[in-house]
């Protein structure tokens, strides 16, 4: 199954309350979506306010983007399928 990098910005009412929007999100995926693995997410900050880079298994983009519409409170700005994944081990040197 295509594995997926979702960049998100959240509202600003959300910077506060991350824990909630991660809970509601996997509960969302679990009961309207159980197609979709949450793999897991990078989660930062700048000038500009909170971001979240998020690995996911799914069938299509499509389903990504249905269950943001069902989280809210943040914005997709970006999926990107997945090519491959490597580590330095996977290098000479």
């Amino acid at each position: 199954m295509p594995r997926y990098v979702i960049e998100r910005v959240y509202d600003e009412a959300v910077h506060d309350d991350m824990e909630n929007v991660g809970a509601r999100s996997k509960r969302i995926a679990t009961e309207s979506f159980p197609e979709i693995l949450w793999e897991h997410s990078h989660i930062v900050s700048d000038e500009s306010g909170i971001k979240s880079f998020c690995v996911y298994e799914a069938p299509n983009q499509e389903y990504i983007r249905e269950h943001g519409e069902q989280l809210g409170s943040h914005v997709i700005t970006h999926i990107y399928e997945i090519a491959a994944d490597v580590t330095p081990g996977d290098f000479p040197g």
